[in-house]
């Protein structure tokens, strides 16, 4: 990870945290500028501006955890079901950020709903990985990433508004993946589960 980034996702931290915890108006004083200072460090090493570096790295209130990202693994006749983001014209596994209110399973149904067409049913947990230790780019959030095995159970391939395509690919042809949501050697790796279906829970 880049050390500007990290030094400016830890001062986010401690000041989200000193905010939804201090009583002292001077400490709170002190932490909104080390908020401050985390914007500024974001502001100078990327092409965001302020509003939008607010909005997304330091907007948030309470004590500051992971966001949650949830992939759903499906495979068929040896093939791994994928779809075209609009976003960034690569493909990636369907999948979304963890919603309020739903479980992992019911994110990973839904979002495979949304994205794919299909109608499906989320069987087991194959992975749980931080983001940090795989070949994503600089992201300004800490993120932990879940992914989840489905079976196809109704529907048929459809888009949805954030996606473009929808297909199943081979291990050794897979198309340009989005690297923000899904590495190659993470597909690789879960090309595995298919053929092993005993092998353990991916951690880290």
């Amino acid at each position: 990870m880049l050390k500007w980034l990290e030094w400016a996702k830890e001062i986010q931290a401690i000041s989200q945290a000193g905010l939804a915890y201090t009583k002292d108006v001077y400490d709170q004083e002190r932490f909104e500028q080390l908020r401050a200072l985390s914007i500024s460090i974001m502001q100078e090493y990327t092409e965001a501006g302020e509003d939008k570096i607010r909005t997304l790295f330091a907007s948030e209130t309470g004590y500051q955890t992971p966001k949650v990202d949830v992939r759903a693994v499906i495979f068929q006749d040896g093939k791994l079901l994928l779809v075209r983001e609009k976003a960034d014209g690569a493909w990636a596994l369907p999948g979304g950020w963890a919603d309020i209110g739903l479980s992992p399973s019911e994110v990973a149904v839904k979002e495979v709903q949304e994205e794919a067409g299909y109608e499906v049913r989320a069987v087991r947990l194959l992975a749980v990985l931080d983001k940090k230790f795989h070949r994503h780019p600089p992201s300004p959030f800490h993120v932990y990433k879940m992914f989840i095995q489905c079976e196809i159970t109704g529907g048929a391939a459809g888009i949805g508004t954030e996606t473009s395509a929808v297909g199943f690919f081979e291990r050794d042809a897979l198309p340009p993946l989005s690297e923000e949501r899904n590495t190659a050697e993470q597909l690789d790796r879960l090309f595995n589960y298919d053929n092993h279906p005993d092998l353990p829970v991916w951690m880290d």
